[in-house]
């Protein structure tokens, strides 16, 4: 195995570029190194992105928004009050990853790049319309969230391509988030179904929303008929019970040991629901 570190993401692109056998980054290292110890997956070329500067950073842009490099953990995440009060629901999903230990290498770049549909970080983000920034052969370009898996396991980006930034957008007034998830545990589990709702306010009326489901689909999805169905609402009963019918629509889960294909779907009308009710709340400012 060769192992790299390259210090800017052109020169990490590049050797992955020009990699003829299998090559995986490392940022927290918390998928990857589970993975070599097991012997599930050995790596011809290691390409550690830690030395690149910016990679351990949380920066606000120029229009408000959050830049967060690669190699963030969920604990610096936690610890950032300023972040933390703008988008909860993307750090709450992050602080659900692992055990304490994990949460001092794990990053939103990492459980997004693994490809699982459960992966807890990812609702969140693509409920707060963040982006990713890729650099590439052919150089950088930003792509929503979304758009990156491809199922499980599996992402969208191409040879030579990397996350070199996830991108949070401008919060604003009058807004809120949450991510809510099930698992049979109190924690350290995987998510049997996730819910990530966004949305900002009005006055008491939802002026604009997103929705995204987790565990229910080969990949994190988002779910524009649940955010629909409470726009232009006060999240009154009929709007609830709407986020509720269209979220379980939108589901089309599996059925393994952890839960059948009904359990999910009901589930997943359930923390839509919840999660609808708790932004709102954030977004009035009636809770943290």
């Amino acid at each position: 195995m060769r192992y790299h570190t390259p210090s800017t993401y052109e020169e990490a692109s590049a050797v992955a570029a020009g990699a003829s056998g299998l090559t995986r980054f490392l940022a927290g290292g918390t998928d990857v190194l589970v993975q070599m110890r097991a012997g599930m997956v050995l790596p011809d070329d290691l390409i550690d992105l830690k030395k690149i500067p910016g990679t351990s950073e949380i920066s606000r842009t120029e229009d408000g928004g959050w830049r967060i490099g690669v190699a963030v953990p969920g604990i610096a995440l936690g610890a950032h009050a300023s972040l933390k009060a703008d988008w909860p629901g993307v750090v709450e999903g992050m602080e659900l990853v692992g055990s304490t230990q994990i949460q001092g290498r794990a990053t939103l770049a990492g459980n997004l790049c693994n490809g699982s549909p459960a992966a807890d970080s990812v609702p969140g983000l693509v409920a707060a319309g963040a982006t990713v920034e890729i650099t590439g052969p052919d150089g950088s370009r930003t792509v929503p969230v979304e758009d990156i898996p491809a199922g499980p396991g599996k992402t969208n980006l191409a040879k030579g391509e990397l996350i070199s930034a996830i991108l949070l957008p401008a919060r604003g007034q009058n807004a809120g988030d949450c991510y809510l998830r099930f698992i049979p545990r109190t924690e350290m589990d995987i998510a049997v179904v996730g819910a990530a709702v966004s949305l900002r306010l009005d006055g008491d009326t939802i002026a604009e929303a997103r929705v995204s489901l987790g565990a229910v689909a080969p990949t994190v999805i988002l779910v524009p008929e649940a955010a629909d169905a409470i726009i232009g609402t006060t999240l009154d009963d009929a709007a609830l019970s709407a986020i509720e019918a269209a979220a379980k629509a939108a589901a089309k889960p599996i059925s393994d040991k952890r839960g059948t294909t009904e359990f999910r779907v009901e589930i997943a009308g359930v923390l839509a629901k919840r999660a609808a009710k708790i932004a709102y709340a954030r977004a009035k400012g009636e809770t943290a």
